[in-house]
């Protein structure tokens, strides 16, 4: 009996993809001392604080990621529709409810956990995406513009509602993972090209009718942000300096002047990899991107040897999540992008971004365990 036991235990663990497995964890351990650093400047209490919670977020994060990987994913397809609605009953609480923090209506504040369901909102959003994509086009053998109106409706409903908390950077997310999924559907070239001529029409009318103030200074401080080096253009200034002034190899350990003498913002979250940079320079910024590299390689994997196309375009949509998330991060803190306030997958601080991500991640998982099963 317990010889059939091991056997079992053996067979169950042997399926996991350990690859893929070891790449989060060293990009969790990274994140992990990269935000006790982060955070050390601030005060004893506010730095253990931050540490222990990310160590319970990585802990629950972790959990969730091996029930996932167990179950299966399939049970995805089936209440797609439900975790959908149920996002959407969310987003409709925090317009109605929600904590108001920094200018956005955001969270749902629990008192020992403030909740942002725009974040599990694409978890949700690429798990019914993908049951649609499979449902329109059940032979791959292409899908008109009859077809897309469905998957496009879903997807704009919590688009148009976090873009209303205001939270453009989510609603852009949203549109990117919706507009990277499509890309591995057969689509008419016809419907790509309209596609991309109702978005560039619709940048002017966003810019006048539906951005705010604050959103369209964001955009021109891109542009030149020594216009306003005190004021919207303080944070990418502080930002660049940091990536910087780490040279090639950068200070060391808790030595870096712009987040240990604060001035760098949101060191902790938004511009954790400036934090990075200046601390492990250019060579220790470049092993992260690497290492992100090799998590994308392992997912591309996972999605072109799935089982069938739920599973491929779950894979792909999870990849286009994680990979939207670090280019625009990355890029915002480098002055290549306009910040927008989205954080860096797996590195950053934050419960609900971390659960998301994880739980998105051992969707992944799921799909990998079961290559092997047929």
């Amino acid at each position: 009996m317990n010889l059939s036991m091991r056997v079992e235990e053996r067979t169950l663990f042997s399926k996991l993809d350990f690859n893929f497995i070891i790449i989060i964890l060293t990009l969790n351990f990274v994140g992990l001392i990269n935000l006790y650093s982060a955070t050390h400047g601030i005060s004893a209490e506010y730095v253990g604080g931050l540490f222990i919670q990310q160590v319970i977020w990585l802990t629950v994060g972790w959990t969730l990621f091996f029930i996932l990987t167990f179950i299966d994913y399939q049970i995805f397809y089936r209440f797609a529709y439900v975790l959908y609605f149920i996002n959407v009953i969310l987003l409709v609480v925090v317009e109605l409810f929600g904590k108001v923090a920094l200018g956005a209506q955001r969270w749902i504040d629990f008192g020992f956990f403030r909740f942002q369901p725009s974040e599990t909102m694409k978890l949700a959003a690429i798990i019914l995406f993908s049951r649609l994509l499979v449902e329109k086009n059940p032979n791959g053998s292409g899908m008109s513009f009859k077809d897309l109106i469905a998957p496009l409706f879903f997807i704009g409903i919590p688009t148009a509602m976090v873009a209303i908390q205001p939270d453009l950077g989510t609603a852009m997310m949203l549109t990117a993972i919706a507009g990277s999924m499509l890309l591995f559907v057969k689509i008419k070239r016809s419907i790509i090209i309209g596609l991309c001529v109702i978005a560039a029409v619709s940048l002017p009318v966003a810019w006048n009718f539906m951005l705010r103030d604050y959103q369209k200074n964001r955009v021109l401080t891109f542009i030149s942000p020594t216009n306003d080096p005190r004021g919207t253009g303080y944070n990418s200034i502080q930002s660049k300096i940091a990536v910087g002034s780490g040279q090639f190899l950068g200070k060391g350990f808790r030595k870096g002047t712009q987040s240990q003498l604060e001035f760098l913002p949101e060191r902790h979250t938004d511009f954790i990899y400036s934090v990075l940079s200046e601390e492990y320079g250019f060579l220790g910024s470049s092993i992260v991107i690497i290492l992100f590299m090799a998590l994308f390689y392992f997912m591309v994997q996972i999605s072109m040897q799935a089982n069938d196309k739920f599973a491929a375009l779950l894979t792909t949509g999870v990849f286009a999540y994680v990979f939207w998330h670090m280019f625009i991060n990355i890029g915002m803190v480098i002055g290549v992008l306009p910040i927008v306030g989205i954080p860096l997958p797996l590195l950053s601080y934050g419960g609900t971004s971390m659960l998301t991500t994880m739980a998105g991640l051992g969707i992944v998982s799921s799909v990998a365990y079961r290559r092997y099963l047929f």
